[in-house]
């Protein structure tokens, strides 16, 4: 079994980290806990990045 990460594992994590950072400089332990969940764009990319792992470029969008 390989360790090897593709495009849209690397992607994952890394807006996984960003968001992370978000809600520790927010003092939030979730998304729901902030105030602008629903417009921020830190949360959007996760998400979309979220679908984009699972379909591993084979379509099938999300639309927020």
């Amino acid at each position: 079994m390989s360790d090897t990460k593709d495009s849209f594992e690397r992607d994952l994590e890394a807006k996984k980290e960003l968001l992370q950072a978000c809600q520790a400089n927010k003092n939030v332990v979730t998304c729901s806990d902030c105030e602008k969940m629903f417009e921020c764009d830190t949360r959007k990319s996760y998400v979309k990045a979220v679908y984009e792992s699972m379909a591993k470029g084979q379509g099938g969008g999300f639309e927020f």
